[in-house]
């Protein structure tokens, strides 16, 4: 069991961050698998992937400055659109950190100097919220909610 949470926690923690990855493969196979009960299969993934968004804010904070969306091979004109877009919504675009496509708004939060609590807070509810959400509708799908 200890290692199957592990794996899971690299993986969220890695899904989380630039590179490309996909943990919710993992986080269902576990749970159909009857590895843990679902809310340490939550806890666990929910840890890794605010976790792994941290890396994130990090790389946004701290190279910026070096241009960092450039090593990250993120063009200027998505760059600026992300910008924008963090310009009108502001921190509650964290919310949405859960998505894939939208994860990237916590390298932005990290350029833009977002304070840290308000990153915590805000990664964290979107984060655990994702895989709440993913463990009821594999549950209900399946027959075992």
């Amino acid at each position: 069991m200890l290692t199957a949470l592990a794996g899971l926690f690299a993986a969220t923690f890695l899904a989380a961050t630039v590179f490309p990855f996909q943990s919710e493969v993992v986080f269902v196979a576990l749970q159909l698998a009857g590895i843990s009960p679902l809310w340490l299969l939550v806890l666990v993934a929910s840890v890794g992937n605010t976790l792994g968004a941290f890396v994130n804010y990090w790389i946004g904070a701290r190279l910026e400055d070096a241009g960092a969306h450039r090593w990250l091979r993120v063009d200027e004109k998505r760059f600026q659109r992300a910008r924008r877009w963090w310009e009108r919504w502001g921190v509650w675009s964290l919310l949405l950190s859960w998505a894939p496509v939208l994860g990237w708004f916590t390298v932005v939060a990290g350029a833009l100097r977002t304070p840290l609590w308000q990153f915590a807070l805000l990664v964290t509810i979107a984060k655990t919220g994702r895989f709440v959400v993913l463990g009821w509708l594999t549950a209900h799908a399946v027959g075992l909610g």
